[in-house]
């Protein structure tokens, strides 16, 4: 009797749920995790393209060429990092295994690999020495694993191929210390099903911090989305959050672009599609200034070191940013009267400052006019994205003048505007969710970085 009165119970509580109505999610309601918020703040990586293509000047192998094509003279991984370093970047993604399937590491579940290879007889490990060196500059460590395989005699049966690239996946992840980020492509997989979350699982036994890149249309639990194109630009209003068909999550943008114009792996007599300085300046500013994350791709030549050229202008590159975003005129001469939201002005994105809920003003005051042309204005994600309307004015000629009205800001947004000389400056929070959250509202003249 009494199992019977407990059933009869049990039924009629799933029945008030089916037909409770249930709290729809909300895009303001998604928050990144920890790692997630750690991740954007490195706002430049770097991915190193370096395999069987360098040496037959092509970009996609077929997975027919003999190992004893890979046979660089001298290897120099040290200098990759600290050329990737003097550029900005704060950790850097190796392609393991490229859609040819030569595996960089003596991995034991192919003969394909670097051990087939002359390059130091057979015993080398580029994933080994590519790792060690990134740690050593102080950078971050990541791995693309392609899931494409045009060499791997598996890949035409779907299981035995997804047990190969578990058993490579687990060599990556328990081999080569903690992984920044793990890439997901999707080039060359259209109409083929992998079992990812499967992979992932794996993935997250061992390395439960690294962060997931993947296509949207590829896989839907990845913590990190493509940005659509590889143009190095985000050509729409930034939202953390996206929706999948009802299902809601935080997966920030990620910019992905090749140093050189369209060549991931290095090309021979190719020195006319390096981008200019200005050009990466640019890009920069279309990425990371509208809250992505920028990835700069680069490509060791046939010898296994960076050319000379490309260091050269990863290091002008990141010079040239720091010029540029040396003098904040906010944090050397602005003040304001609220004391608390002086955290937002105070240089350090560390603080912020808790603005009053759905509209908010802060104002800036100087001394004297200061002339600037673009603002940098970092918003507090950790309780998601809140600002949805936003305007920076100028106060001229006894009113305030609009230099800006967008909406979303995100991690950071960079906004240009023509050349401005004011005392007064204000950021307008027209629209919010709630209590926004500004790290730094901070403004620079960019005139000074060519002088």
């Amino acid at each position: 009797m009494r199992a019977k009165l407990l059933r009869r119970c049990t039924l009629a509580i799933f029945a008030l749920l089916a037909i409770a109505p249930s709290r729809a999610q909300n895009f303001v309601d998604i928050k990144p995790t920890p790692a997630q918020t750690a991740w954007q703040d490195l706002e430049i990586g770097v991915i190193i393209h370096f395999s069987t293509n360098t040496f037959l000047n092509r970009e996609w192998g077929d997975g027919t060429v003999d190992p004893s094509v890979f046979n660089p003279t001298h290897v120099d991984t040290d200098q990759w990092m600290q050329a990737a370093k003097s550029a900005g970047a704060r950790y850097a993604v190796l392609v393991a295994k490229h859609h040819d399937g030569f595996s960089l590491w003596p991995s034991k579940q192919t003969e394909y690999s670097v051990k087939k290879s002359p390059w130091l007889e057979g015993k080398g490990d580029l994933v080994r020495m590519a790792s060690d060196s990134a740690h050593k500059a102080g950078l971050g460590f990541g791995i693309y694993l392609s899931p494409w395989d045009r060499h791997d005699p598996r890949y035409p049966d779907p299981a035995a191929y997804d047990k190969y690239y578990l058993a490579q996946l687990d060599e990556l992840a328990t081999t080569y210390g903690p992984l920044t980020e793990f890439w997901l492509d999707g080039a060359g997989s259209a109409g083929r099903t992998y079992d990812f979350d499967k992979i992932i699982q794996e993935l997250r036994t061992y390395q439960p911090n690294t962060l997931v890149f993947a296509d949207v249309a590829l896989y839907k639990n990845a913590d990190i989305r493509w940005v659509g194109t590889e143009s190095g630009t985000v050509p729409y209003e930034n939202w953390n959050v996206i929706d999948r068909a009802g299902y809601l999550r935080w997966r920030p943008v990620e910019a992905d672009t090749p140093l050189r114009k369209k060549h991931w792996f290095w090309h021979p007599n190719d020195e006319s599609s390096l981008n200019s300085v200005d050009e990466l300046l640019h890009i920069y500013t279309e990425t990371v200034g509208r809250g992505a994350q920028l990835m700069l791709g680069l490509a060791p030549d046939n010898t296994g070191r960076i050319p000379d050229a490309d260091v050269k202008r990863l290091q002008e590159f990141g010079a040239a940013l720091h010029s540029l975003y040396q003098h904040n005129l906010v944090a050397e001469s602005g003040h304001v009267e609220d004391k608390a939201a002086a955290t937002a002005t105070d240089n350090d994105p560390t603080t912020f400052w808790s603005a009053p809920p759905r509209h908010a003003v802060l104002e800036i005051q100087f001394d004297k006019p200061v002339t600037f042309d673009r603002a940098v204005t970092m918003e507090w994600l950790n309780e998601g994205q809140r600002i949805q309307s936003y305007s920076i004015d100028a106060w001229q000629d006894g009113a305030w003048k609009p230099l800006v009205h967008a909406q979303a800001i995100g991690h950071k947004k960079i906004d240009l505007f023509p050349s401005v000389t004011t005392q007064r400056v204000r950021l307008n929070l027209i629209s919010t969710t709630g209590s926004a959250a500004i790290r730094e509202f901070q403004l620079y003249d960019g005139s000074l970085n060519t002088k």
